[in-house]
């Protein structure tokens, strides 16, 4: 039985980076179609986007964003070349976004991940995500049928019919929220019901600590993670290694400084940035306001894409600071002014019944009146006053954290 999807799964790095920019052209080329893409991307010629370095340059588009700019222009905000018709289906997630389905027998990419945990085909799958409007229970289950599962597409909830249909089908793996495999497994427990015919598990959508995996894995199920997203589906998958999320094919993955998009360092935590490869519904650098951090090395299951931690919060921080909005993308603007700035992160905290704000600053150099100028471009970004501290490189923590409130809550 092979251990991988497919060759694409174990080419080498570099194969696998003159493929895909090779690809991107193609799918810059398409967005360029769209009315908001053609704006947003005047003046570009696909051909001149040959590697990373060249794509960081392309402004970043913040899925904060989508619902007012979808709003300008329903139902896609002018970011999708073709027809309305011409998808399959149309979703709608909490925002509200509004997505399209992409094209072929796996347009989430959710085959990798589910044969990563083992899905194989003939398996029969129980998919409790919700296939109401949302993506979540088509992601899942395009993904199992392109393998040659059989998919009971059983949603979340009405855990007493959700026994019977187990009894009935005997399904041998299982789609969902960790927190529902853990409701079922309960109420089977306490019912009687025998539900061991459940032997492997993808989980998503909510977090899978430690003790729920060794929990679930006492009760004879092999679980793992993926991570994904309603409007690019799955990013990334755990594999038999159990060291970090592999990068899905088919995607570019950045991991940029919140607020910007700058690549970050390898290693640094950053928020996550993707661009899709399908020209039908092309996503140029999607910032999905999620934290994660790129792992050294590849993975010993044999796959040769990148990996990450996983999830490591969300990269938006705005504060409110006496009453005016501060955001990561302001603190950015600070660092651009001042080239002896590595790294910033503004405090936020509270002192006699007052907000406070100090800006850590890790710096290259320190030239002289460096404090006061940066105090400066503090106070004229955000119109309001604050310390600035500075500090040796290294001295920051790598947490992806542009903006810490620190200040008491209630």
């Amino acid at each position: 039985m092979s251990a991988h999807h497919d060759d694409l799964e174990t080419r080498s790095p570099d194969a696998r980076e003159a493929d895909i920019f090779a690809r991107l052209q193609v799918v810059l080329a398409a967005a360029l179609k769209a009315p908001a893409y053609a704006e947003r991307l005047a003046g570009l010629h696909p051909a001149e986007i040959t590697d990373r370095n060249a794509l960081s340059g392309l402004p970043v588009l913040r899925k904060a964003d989508m619902p007012a700019l979808q709003k300008q222009a329903l139902p896609f905000g002018g970011f999708v070349p073709g027809q309305i018709g011409s998808f399959g289906r149309l979703f709608t997630s909490p925002g509200p976004i509004f997505e399209p389905e992409g094209a072929g027998s796996d347009p989430w990419g959710a085959a990798r991940g589910l044969f990563a945990a083992g899905f194989r085909a003939g398996d029969v799958v129980l998919n409790t995500f919700g296939y109401h409007l949302t993506p979540g229970g088509f992601i899942m289950d395009s993904g199992a049928r392109a393998i040659g599962c059989a998919v009971i597409p059983a949603g979340p909830g009405n855990t007493e019919q959700q026994m019977e249909v187990i009894a009935a089908y005997r399904p041998s793996a299982y789609a969902g929220t960790p927190d529902f495999l853990k409701i079922l497994i309960e109420a089977a427990e306490s019912r009687g019901v025998d539900i061991s015919c459940i032997k492997r598990a993808v989980v998503s959508g909510a977090a899978f600590p430690p003790s729920l995996q060794a929990w679930v894995r006492d009760r004879g199920i092999d679980a793992y993670q993926l991570y994904a997203t309603a409007d690019v589906g799955i990013i990334a998958y755990e594999t038999s290694a159990r060291d970090g999320m592999v990068l899905n094919e088919n995607l570019i993955v950045e991991i940029v400084r919140p607020g910007t998009g700058d690549p970050v360092e390898q290693g640094e935590v950053g928020e996550i940035v993707v661009t899709n490869l399908d020209p039908h519904h092309p996503q140029i650098r999607l910032a999905v306001g999620d934290l994660t951090a790129i792992m050294p090395g590849l993975s010993s299951c044999g796959r040769t894409n990148a990996r990450i931690k996983g999830w490591m919060g969300r990269a938006d921080q705005t504060a409110k600071i006496k009453g005016m909005f501060v955001r990561p993308e302001q603190v950015a603007e600070i660092a651009r002014r001042h080239s002896e700035i590595h790294k910033l992160r503004l405090v936020v905290g509270r002192a006699d019944e007052v907000d406070t704000m100090t800006l850590k600053a890790e710096i290259y150099a320190e030239p002289a009146g460096l404090i006061d100028a940066v105090s400066a471009s503090l106070q004229q970004i955000t119109k309001l006053r604050g310390a600035v501290e500075i500090l040796p490189l290294g001295a920051l923590p790598n947490d992806g954290k542009v903006i810490a409130d620190e200040r008491p809550v209630g």
